[in-house]
């Protein structure tokens, strides 16, 4: 059975992405920071099949071991979805009050990290000429004012998964952008406001299935075109 390691699995994306996996069939190694709260998430599952849970922050050195070795233990890795992030304060202040550490916790977590992890586990990726998706946002590409700590670590991301992309032709590297989703993340970002309009994380999962199963050459996509293209549309 093919093997994911998927961050952030705990609520959001990364729980509807390891969800659908699971009922695929594939054997999972999960992270979240909430222990208990990615144990209620992988109990939920209508298929759990082989998931490893490994609470911990993706920021931690020693957690990050921890999930290479899980990998290990299974013995292939096909998939790496880098989904684990962090919005920073909220609400978002603008760059000229951003507070430095708080910057720095946000590179650490959103853009740092996902590196770290991909060196640990390159092998295994590159012995199965697996497949890495790092989870974007239009932030990176767009200047959205009090965006500037998350949609710069989210550009540096973008960036470092081109020069990857470049750089391992053998394994398939691909930058996502969701879309904006309801989540918790995105509560946080707009407090206090109604965010029921934006689509549940679920209806971004196909888009990723495509990226998954077809492997499109390494790039930047965006949700709503990978959409388009799974409905057989242009």
């Amino acid at each position: 059975m093919p093997v994911a390691l998927i961050t952030g699995a705990s609520r959001g994306l990364g729980r509807a992405l390891a969800r659908e996996l699971a009922a695929r069939g594939w054997n999972l190694v999960v992270d979240a920071r909430d222990s208990t709260a990615l144990q209620r998430a992988v109990a939920a599952f209508e298929e759990p099949g082989h998931v490893t849970i490994v609470p911990g922050d993706v920021g931690d050195a020693a957690h990050r071991a921890e999930l290479a070795r899980a990998v290990r233990r299974l013995g292939r890795l096909d998939l790496l979805v880098n989904n684990a992030s962090v919005l920073g304060p909220s609400p978002q202040p603008p760059l000229e009050r951003y507070p430095l550490d708080e910057l720095e916790r946000v590179f650490r977590i959103n853009t740092l990290a996902p590196l770290a992890l991909l060196q640990l586990v390159l092998a295994e990726l590159t012995v199965a000429r697996g497949t890495v998706i790092d989870i974007s946002s239009d932030a990176a590409v767009e200047a959205y004012p009090g965006w500037g700590g998350y949609g710069s670590s989210k550009a540096a991301l973008d960036q470092l998964t081109a020069v990857l992309a470049a750089e391992q032709p053998a394994i398939h590297i691909y930058a996502f952008d969701p879309g904006d989703m309801r989540t918790t993340m995105q509560q946080e970002a707009f407090p206090g406001e109604d965010i029921s309009d934006r689509p549940e994380p679920e209806t971004v999962v196909p888009a990723l299935l495509h990226l998954i199963e077809r492997r499109p050459a390494s790039g930047r996509y965006r949700s709503r075109d990978l959409l388009v293209t799974a409905g057989g549309g242009r």
